[in-house]
């Protein structure tokens, strides 16, 4: 059979680790997808510019509509990100009949249901198994390998720099700021490392984990979304001497009276799988009723690791280019027609323990004052860390760790908490989670 024609939107580090490996493993590639795959044209802004990969007998174009255009092609490779032109390009390629893999979460998060709902029409696929946790199969395994499960819960490290920086904050001692320029140093964040730090990022790819995962709309704007750059190296510090690691997860959690879809630091057992993922590498823990708990881990991003994805989006798309359309794996794992449209719960609803920071005048009577208002809420502590003051220090740091409790409750004493004249700053909690 004629080998399939693809043409490359980008060719940035996903695009040019996606043409090494399709050359250097293209006999392979052809034996698994029953036809040779083979790159027609490839789209990038700076043909000048040095690259990773040899393009040797590729052609290069500067508009990517060249690539969109050309009726040789079958299958477009979105790897240029942002959401704007991208959307462009991908609906672009679905209305002239070409199937798309694209490794860009934004896009999916975001336009995600508007692009299925017009493959769907023209009867093409759209891929994306890149766009989460870059070397790790997770869309695959939520999507085919438990379909025969309810899936409870997941919980993941789908952020490699807010990892990075976390661990590095733990092993070394080192404060935020400092690591997250050394991230910056070693390529990891970006020059405004907003999404990485804020949450942003983790949050488009919970999105796309909880539609295949509970066959849901994605909804992107009604994940709760809290970054890391509050937490302290004295947060670290204790939750370490609680038995606790902090970790940055996206959860997604279904309960009889909606989904919960949140990304925020976490306290997680040091014990546990989880809380040993160190540096910039992505692990997903997925809860299936049939299955029980399965963990997922590999490296998150890079240019093989990414590319390996697509290419395994390419090899799917071919092995099903003769088939029928509506015998194909639903882009979210569910059949459009059988999407759920479940409530997101608000956070207020969110039940869980919780690690409380608060900075207090050293004097008597602080510790009963704080005690007693949790005690009105109903709130129960675990544990108490009351450091002495250093010579001359007027206030001093105070920790709890409460068991679980409703987050409109907890809300309700911090806001007491807050209002008391010994309390100097307002209180920083972190999300505890066993992942039980």
């Amino acid at each position: 059979m004629k080998p399939v024609k693809i043409g490359l939107l980008g060719l940035g580090t996903v695009g040019g680790g996606t043409v090494n490996v399709l050359r250097r493993n293209g006999g392979e590639i052809a034996r698994r997808a029953g036809r040779a795959i083979e790159i027609a044209r490839v789209f990038t802004r700076n043909p000048d510019k040095p690259r990773i990969c040899d393009l040797d007998g590729i052609e290069v174009v500067t508009d990517p509509w060249q690539v969109v255009n050309d009726p040789d092609i079958a299958i477009v490779a979105e790897l240029i990100g942002g959401t704007d032109i991208a959307r462009e390009l991908v609906l672009g390629a679905i209305d002239r009949g070409k199937h798309v893999v694209t490794a860009n979460k934004a896009l999916i998060a975001l336009h995600g249901n508007e692009i299925f709902a017009r493959a769907s029409e023209k009867g093409v696929m759209v891929a994306f198994e890149a766009a989460v946790a870059g070397g790790i199969p997770i869309i695959k395994v939520l999507r085919e390998g438990l379909a025969g499960n309810r899936i409870e819960w997941l919980a993941g490290i789908i952020n490699g720099t807010g990892n990075f920086i976390l661990t590095a904050m733990r092993d070394q001692g080192r404060d935020f700021a400092d690591v997250l320029a050394e991230a910056q140093r070693l390529g990891y964040a970006e020059a405004d490392p907003t999404f990485d730090v804020e949450g942003v990022d983790a949050a488009h790819k919970l999105t796309i984990l909880a539609a295949i995962a509970f066959g849901i709309p994605l909804r992107f704007d009604q994940v709760y979304t809290e970054g890391i750059t509050r937490v302290t190296q004295e947060d670290v510090r204790y939750a370490e001497e609680l038995g606790y690691r902090i970790k940055h997860l996206g959860i997604a959690r279904r309960r009889a009276d909606g989904i919960e879809l949140r990304v925020h630091p976490c306290l997680v057992p040091a014990r546990r799988l989880l809380a040993n993922v160190d540096g910039v590498m992505n692990a997903v823990v997925v809860k299936g009723d049939a299955v029980g708990p399965t963990l997922y881990y590999g490296p998150g991003a890079g240019a093989e690791p990414t590319a390996s994805a697509v290419v395994a989006d390419l090899v799917d798309v071919v092995r099903t280019l003769t088939a029928d359309p509506e015998n194909r794996v639903p882009h979210l794992a569910f059949q459009p027609d059988a999407l759920a449209d479940l409530p997101i719960l608000p956070m207020a609803a969110v039940e869980t323990a919780y690690y409380l920071r608060l900075r207090v005048a050293d004097r008597p009577g602080v510790l009963a004052d704080v005690a007693r208002i949790l005690a009105d809420e109903a709130i129960s502590i675990e544990a108490v860390i009351q450091k002495e003051p250093r010579p001359g220090q007027t206030d001093v740091p105070l920790i709890f760790l409460t068991h679980r409790v409703q987050e409109r409750a907890l809300d309700a004493a911090l806001a007491r908490i807050e209002a008391l004249e010994a309390v100097k700053a307002a209180p920083y909690r972190i999300r505890l989670e066993t992942l039980e």
